[in-house]
This record gives structure tokens, C-alpha cells and sequence, in this order.
């Protein structure tokens, strides 16, 4: 039996476990640690696709069960924790708001996993995608998502129980249904990004890679989560420079 063909599989697998304990810690109300749970997912579908790659044991089977559970963690998992987010502030707010009489727009939130089923759907079969990605990945979206809960329960080293008051505004539910709306677009979007996918370690060929990691490492030791969605939005950027080098240096 050949146990090294079945690594990155296992790696996979753990990544669906995660996706599916993070929608049990969610609807338990406990969002950080459904954020934490998708961190570790992440890193897991970071490297099974790394060990694939370098074991060369890639296989059909192998690419369909990572898109699956990709649909769980980074599709499923941001719905659920949007719908939780738009919930709590509605119930917070009951009352004292005409959001209370139509709890009915946190639903809205799951037109991020429908948009994620499309992204995961069209990369299975779109061979632009074997190199770069075109369209926000499932990923890079989830963890933005999952990191709000994170920002808005910790402020200057302290774990608070409810919302900060200065970042309530900013949870909003139309402020996060308007977020969904965009980062649904840029799911299926035919904007063109750099893929983390190391076939060496070598600078030439990786500058953009290794630039990204080492920003994102200063903008989280220095901001700390507030970090996080801010490397989403620095990941987009240098992608669109990049692009743009590209075509300039061909014309």
C-alpha cells in the first residue's frame, strides 16, 4: 500500500473537518473560534495541494475532494458567520431599531456561499486558472469574513463579550449585506490574481510571492488582526500592479 499518495488527501480531509467544526462553533455563537478553526483550514489547504504537488501524486480524485471541502470551510463557513453577525446585531437592537421587524435580510448573507459554489465551480474548469487564479479565491474571501468577528471582540490586548462600540457601525447589516454584494462579485469576477503556489523557493519567479508574505507579516505584527482583512486588500492591489506591469512590458 502506498500511504504517500494518500498525504495530501489526509491534509484535505483535515481542512473539512475544520470547516465543519467551525459551522458547529458558529451556530453555538462562539465566532472566533469559528474564525480560528478556518485559519488552521486554510493552512491545510495550503499544504495539500504544496504536498501534492512536491510528493507528484496529484490526482482527479484528489482536486474534486479539496473543492469540496473548500465548499464547506470557505464557502459554507462565511454564510453561516455572516448570517450570525446581521442575527446579532438585529437581536441586540431589538426594540430600538425597524431592523428588528425584518430579521429576514441575514438571510441575505448566504448569497456568499452561492457565490462560492459558483468560484469553486468555474475554477474546476476553467484551465486559465492552473497557474494564477481569476476571481477572488474562496480562501482569501473566507478569511476576510472570519476575520470581523476577531477584530470586533478584541481591542488593544483585551477580549470584549459584546461588539465595541466605536466599530458597531461597521456591523451593520446593511453595511455587511453590501460587503457580501461586493465580495460575491469579486468571487466570479474575471479579475486576473497571483496564486501562492511555490513549485520552488528560489527568489526569480516568486518576487510577488515572497514581497506579499513579508508585508502581510509586517501589517500583522504591527496591526495585529485589523491586519488581516488589510492583506486581503493589499493581495488585490499588488495583483491588479502586477497585471498592469505585465501588459505594459509586452506592449
Amino acid at each position: 500500500m502506498n500511504i504517500k499518495k494518500h498525504i495530501p488527501n489526509a491534509i484535505t480531509c483535515g481542512n473539512l473537518l475544520c470547516g465543519c467544526l467551525a459551522i458547529v462553533k458558529a451556530f453555538e455563537g462562539n465566532l472566533v473560534w469559528a474564525a480560528y478553526l478556518v485559519g488552521i483550514a486554510a493552512v491545510l489547504d495550503f499544504f495539500d495541494g504544496l504536498a501534492a504537488r512536491r510528493l507528484k501524486v496529484s490526482s482527479p480524485i484528489g482536486k474534486d475532494l479539496d473543492s469540496l471541502a473548500d465548499m464547506v470551510t470557505f464557502g459554507v463557513v462565511p454564510g453561516v458567520v455572516m448570517f450570525q453577525l446581521m442575527r446579532n446585531w438585529s437581536e441586540s437592537e431589538k426594540g430600538l431599531s425597524p431592523l428588528s421587524q425584518n430579521e429576514f435580510l441575514s438571510y441575505f448573507a448566504f448569497i456568499i456561499t452561492i457565490f462560492s459554489a459558483i468560484r469553486l465551480a468555474k475554477f474546476n474548469n476553467d484551465t486559465r486558472q492552473s497557474e494564477s487564479f481569476i476571481g477572488l479565491p474562496t480562501p482569501a474571501n473566507a478569511i476576510l469574513i472570519l476575520s470581523i468577528p476577531i477584530i470586533i471582540n478584541f481591542k488593544n490586548g483585551m477580549w470584549f463579550t459584546d461588539v465595541h462600540e466605536n466599530l458597531r457601525p461597521f456591523v451593520h447589516p446593511y453595511v455587511l449585506c453590501l460587503m457580501s454584494l461586493i465580495l460575491s462579485f469579486l468571487l466570479v469576477s474575471e479579475l486576473p490574481l497571483f496564486a501562492l503556489k511555490f513549485k520552488h523557493f528560489k527568489w526569480k519567479g516568486n518576487e510577488i510571492r515572497f514581497i506579499f508574505l513579508f508585508l502581510s507579516a509586517v501589517m500583522l505584527v504591527t496591526l495585529q488582526f485589523v491586519g488581516i482583512p488589510l492583506i486581503i486588500v493589499l493581495y488585490i492591489l499588488m495583483s491588479v500592479i502586477s497585471n498592469i506591469s505585465k501588459k505594459k512590458a509586452v506592449s
